[in-house]
């Protein structure tokens, strides 16, 4: 009758094997009828679904006391205590551990993120020569193995790119590591400067390491005057060693920096460390400028093309900012958007962005180079004693900024 009983039941719980309780009465009936292993079985598989289910759990301590050592030892009176810790050796391969340990490599977090680009120079509209400087320092030797190595031209080096603020520096950047099929590292001072002593070095080694860990790599320093500031200006011992640490990383005096491309980019080349800029560092530099006639018409239609908008001149657009750095554009942009959404939030009717839109809105934004500018003027005239700066002399007398 039991076992007519028991085999009814197994075919039930074949039938619903979430069922819980059917399997847990199956358990019991098992245990009665003396077949514990099966038991065990049943009520690991309850266990699993719910750890805390205090029926199962006595469920498994009858089978398991069946199979072992009688309970009461001779001369107790009362029932011995079950082992838990002995019971979930014998079970380690049925019920998962209470509490799971992550191992040492999957307890590790990355400290930079590696990431790969999806822009090309293509995406970047005009600056043609910008694009010609980067072809010739990064571009050509990387797609040409025989000439890179008839002419040994190292797969190493470093680019420092200058200009006012919101000329598209990091988006050149990012363009060039998606041309070079590489991965991309992007670092800002609060990555890597840090209060504790030592720690900043630390940064700046395990940057280089993870970039030579992922070659074809370019790793991309925004803000780099603040990280390598003129050693001569510091007061800070932390943050001298801090730009001594990047020298040697520069260098690679430990290890190759083969297939590592070092971008820099800084709104004042003049505050960094003349170290970083010496032949196998940042020897070369380019000037990023306010975006010619053909980059700002690109830009606009980047910035308007997923918004509603109806009758846009691009070209007009493009004229009527000469001296308008792409963060301008995309300001302008903005409150184009905001002037069109109020007006229907206030009328209710919904309309599309008009060149209209656009053109009040810039009637109140003016170009935000011109304090750099001011600044770059002193430096032109009266620091420029190396011709460091002679390209940037060369484009302010040309719009008669100096």
């Amino acid at each position: 009758m039991s076992d007519a009983l028991i085999d009814s039941l197994l075919r039930a719980v074949a039938g619903s094997p979430q069922d819980a309780t059917l399997r847990l009465h199956l358990a019991q009936l098992l245990i009665d009828a003396g077949r514990g292993p099966e038991a065990i079985e049943h009520a690991a598989t309850v266990l699993q679904q719910d750890p805390g289910s205090a029926q199962a759990r006595e469920l498994m301590a009858q089978a398991l006391v069946g199979q072992n050592e009688p309970s009461t030892p001779a001369g107790s009176s009362g029932p011995a205590e079950f082992d838990w810790t002995a019971a979930a050796e014998d079970l380690g391969d049925v019920v998962p551990p209470m509490f799971a340990t992550s191992s040492a490599a999957e307890s590790e977090v990355a400290a930079y993120d590696v990431e790969t680009s999806g822009m090309t120079l293509a995406d970047v509209g005009g600056m043609k020569e910008v694009k010609k400087r980067l072809n010739a320092a990064f571009l050509a030797p990387m797609r040409n193995e025989k000439l890179r190595t008839m002419y040994q031209k190292s797969l190493r080096g470093g680019l420092l790119l200058y200009g006012p603020p919101g000329c598209g520096k990091t988006f050149i950047a990012r363009a060039l590591a998606g041309e070079l099929g590489a991965q991309f590292i992007s670092v800002s001072i609060a990555d890597v400067l840090d209060m504790y002593i030592g720690n900043s070095e630390k940064n700046v080694h395990e940057l280089f390491e993870t970039a030579r860990a992922s070659t074809p790599c370019v790793v991309f320093l925004d803000e780099v005057d603040a990280i390598g500031h003129k050693r001569s200006r510091l007061s800070s011992d932390g943050m001298r060693t801090a730009v001594n640490q990047l020298l040697t990383e520069l260098d690679g005096v430990t290890t190759s920096n083969e297939g590592v491309f070092v971008l820099a980019a800084t709104n004042a080349p003049w505050d960094v460390d003349p170290a970083l800029r010496r032949p196998g560092r940042f020897d070369r530099t380019l000037l990023v400028l306010p975006p010619d006639l053909e980059a700002r018409a690109a830009i606009w239609q980047l910035h308007l093309s997923e918004r509603p908008v109806a009758g846009i001149d691009l070209k007009r657009l493009a004229k009527a900012t000469e001296g308008y750095t792409g963060a301008d554009i995309a300001h302008a942009c903005n409150s184009a958007a905001e002037i069109a959404l109020m007006e229907a939030a206030e009328t209710g009717d919904v309309r599309m962005i008009s060149q209209a839109d656009i053109e009040a809105a810039l009637a109140d934004i003016r170009p935000s180079v011109g304090p750099w500018f001011d600044t770059a003027r002193n430096i032109v005239m009266f620091a420029n004693e190396d011709g460091s700066y002679d390209e940037l002399a060369r484009y302010m007398r040309k719009n008669r900024r100096l």
